[in-house]
């Protein structure tokens, strides 16, 4: 296991550099979106050079990140984690340096107090949002602007907690090196397990939002899935 969550990722960039690393799937829009290893890197680079270079952040800082299981909030999560920051993902008050959620999770971040709030409406393609909340910016315009390539920074303070997790979460979910496996977000909500556990493995992943137990099979046969974690 590497010692580092931004290690733990280039480790999966270099097995899946061109291949599907995160494929999204959301079955109430219609949504597939497939993200190879470099693909993720480049929106996890470009995240970690917009906390620390735009909002100005350093490591040690903590991020709210109250978003459900996407590949937008794993580039968020993993960005957080390869600037060296905290992820906090509670819906209670308290202070953050900053804020990352969608629409529907402005009144769970209203108790988060924080100059700097970014939304994002998990669109297909990436899309921006047409009307953003007041007091927020627009996660998928503001984070293009940024470089995409990290440098890297020293490990974050959650590091070695939740690489401990996930490698407890992939004994205990069966997940093998070079594993397809497919994750009900429904069923799988912690990103321990729908995120970090199938990284920590060596695996790659395919996240189902509102996943319809009607297209379950013919997915996993199209997909090539070895695993399916629906409970």
């Amino acid at each position: 296991m590497e010692s580092t969550i931004s290690r733990t990722l280039a480790s999966a960039v270099r097995h899946f550099p061109t291949t599907p690393l995160l494929t999204f799937y959301d079955d109430a829009s219609g949504d597939r979106t497939e993200l190879s290893g470099a693909t993720l890197d480049n929106w996890v680079s470009k995240t970690a050079n917009l906390l620390l270079d735009g909002v100005g952040l350093a490591p040690g800082d903590t991020v709210a990140v109250l978003m459900p299981p996407h590949w937008q909030t794993a580039a968020v999560l993993l960005g957080v984690a390869s600037a060296g920051l905290t992820a906090d993902l509670g819906e209670g008050p308290g202070a953050v340096d900053a804020l990352f959620t969608t629409p529907s999770g402005v009144a769970a971040g209203a108790g988060k107090v924080t100059p700097d709030r970014y939304a994002t409406g998990l669109l297909p393609l990436a899309m921006p949002l047409r009307s953003l909340p007041d007091g927020y910016q627009d996660y998928v315009l503001e984070v293009r602007n940024y470089g995409d390539h990290f440098g890297g920074a020293p490990a974050g303070p959650d590091d070695e907690t939740v690489l401990s997790r996930a490698a407890a979460r992939v004994a205990e979910l069966g997940i093998t090196t070079g594993d397809r496996v497919l994750i009900d977000a429904r069923a799988y909500p912690d990103p321990v397990d729908w995120l970090f556990a199938p990284l920590v493995a060596g695996a790659s992943t395919v996240l189902c939002a509102n996943l319809d137990p009607a297209k379950l099979d013919a997915r996993a046969g199209t997909e090539k899935v070895s695993l399916t974690l629906t409970r």
